[in-house]
C-alpha cells in the first residue's frame, strides 16, 4: 500500500507549485491538460487526496450549495432537484439538502447547515421565509426560486411567467366547448399557485368565464383524487390543476371512481410538464416548464455571485403549453 503524501510532497515530486497542485483538482481553476494529468497521475499512485476542509479555510469558499426544499419525494420537486443537482456536480459544487416539510423545527436545520459555510443557497420551499435565510445564512446570497419577488439586496429570485401560455391553453379549451371550469390549487403558503390560477382566471375572464368551484390540496396525487370526488359533484367539464400530481390523481378518480370520461366530458389541465405527466398512460395537457432553462437559469445566478461585485438579479422563466390527449 502507498504512503500517503502531503500536497507539498506532491508538489516537489512534480516539479510545481502547492498552487499549482491545488488547481490540478476538480472546483480549482484552469490548468493546462498536460500538467493536470502528471499532477493527477502522481496523486494516484501516492494515494493523495486534497483536503477540502483545509482548502475552504485558505480561500474562505466551501463548494457547498444548500437546496432548501419541501420534499423529494413529490415527482415535481425531485425532478427539478434531479437537473440541479446534476448541473452543481459538473460545476464541482456538492448539494446540502435541506428537506423543510418534514422538520418540525426548519429555523434549526437551516442553521445547522449555515455552519458548514455554504457558499450559495437556493431556496425553492414556502414554508421557509426570504428574510430567515438571509438572516441565518449570513456567508451567502441566497437565490429565492418560483416565489414573490421581495425586494432584499441579498437576494436574486428565479420566476416563473405563464400568462401566454395559459390563455393559449384556455383559448383551446374553450373552443372546444368547456364552459363550466374549476381549480385545484394546491397549499396556501404557495405564491406560484396564486400566480398560477391567476395566469388562467385572467384568460376566462376574457371569454367572460371564471372558475365556478374551486378545491385545495397539498400538490400530492392522494390530495387531487380526493378533492375529485368533492369538485366532480357540481356541474364541471373543465379542471385546471396547480401542479401535475394533483391533475393524474383527479383524472384516476374521475374516470375510476365516478365514471367520467376524460377529455370527452371532462377536460385535465396540469402544471409543470413534468416527465410522468408525458407518459403515455397519463399524456397530460400541462402548462410546462422548460426545465433545462429553470436549471441554466440558478446556475447562471450561482456563477454570477462567484464575483465579488455581483448584483442581486431576476431571472424570469416563461411556461408554455404542453398538450396530451386530457383536454
Amino acid at each position: 500500500m502507498n504512503k500517503r503524501i502531503t500536497s507539498k510532497e506532491l508538489a516537489r515530486l512534480a516539479g510545481v507549485s502547492s498552487a499549482t497542485v491545488s488547481r490540478a483538482f476538480p472546483g480549482a481553476t484552469k490548468l493546462s491538460e498536460a500538467t493536470r494529468s502528471h499532477i493527477l497521475s502522481l496523486a494516484a499512485q501516492h494515494s493523495y487526496q486534497p483536503n477540502a476542509l483545509a482548502r475552504s479555510l485558505n480561500n474562505q469558499r466551501s463548494g457547498l450549495v444548500a437546496l432548501v426544499v419541501n420534499a423529494i419525494q413529490n415527482p415535481t420537486e425531485a425532478e427539478q432537484l434531479q437537473g440541479l443537482i446534476l448541473q452543481l456536480q459538473r460545476m464541482a459544487l456538492m448539494p446540502i439538502v435541506l428537506c423543510c416539510g418534514g422538520a418540525e423545527d426548519r429555523l434549526q436545520l437551516m442553521r445547522l447547515a449555515s455552519i458548514y459555510q455554504v457558499d450559495h443557497v437556493v431556496v425553492f420551499s414556502d414554508l421557509v421565509t426570504l428574510d430567515d435565510a438571509v438572516e441565518i445564512f449570513r456567508t451567502a446570497r441566497p437565490i429565492i426560486v418560483s416565489s414573490e419577488p421581495l425586494p432584499h439586496n441579498r437576494a436574486s429570485h428565479v420566476t416563473l411567467e405563464g400568462a401566454k401560455a395559459a390563455a393559449e391553453i384556455i383559448d383551446k379549451v374553450v373552443a372546444d366547448g368547456r364552459r363550466h371550469f374549476a381549480y385545484l390549487g394546491g397549499r396556501s403558503s404557495s405564491y406560484i399557485d396564486k400566480a398560477r390560477r391567476r395566469w388562467f382566471a385572467d384568460a376566462l375572464a376574457r371569454h367572460g368565464l371564471g372558475f365556478a368551484t374551486e378545491g385545495h390540496g397539498d400538490f400530492t396525487y392522494d390530495s387531487g383524487y380526493k378533492e375529485a370526488v368533492v369538485m366532480l359533484r357540481s356541474r364541471v367539464d373543465a379542471v385546471v390543476c396547480g401542479n401535475d400530481v394533483m391533475a393524474i390523481g383527479l383524472r384516476d378518480a374521475a374516470v375510476h371512481l365516478m365514471g367520467r370520461k376524460v377529455p370527452e366530458d371532462l377536460a385535465v389541465i396540469g402544471q409543470d410538464g413534468i416527465q410522468i405527466a408525458g407518459w403515455q398512460s397519463h399524456d397530460l395537457t400541462s402548462l410546462a416548464i422548460d426545465q433545462g432553462a429553470y436549471v441554466q437559469a440558478i446556475a447562471g445566478l450561482i456563477e454570477d455571485q462567484r464575483q465579488e461585485d455581483a448584483a442581486q438579479r431576476r431571472v424570469v422563466i416563461d411556461c408554455f403549453a404542453r398538450w396530451g390527449r386530457t383536454a
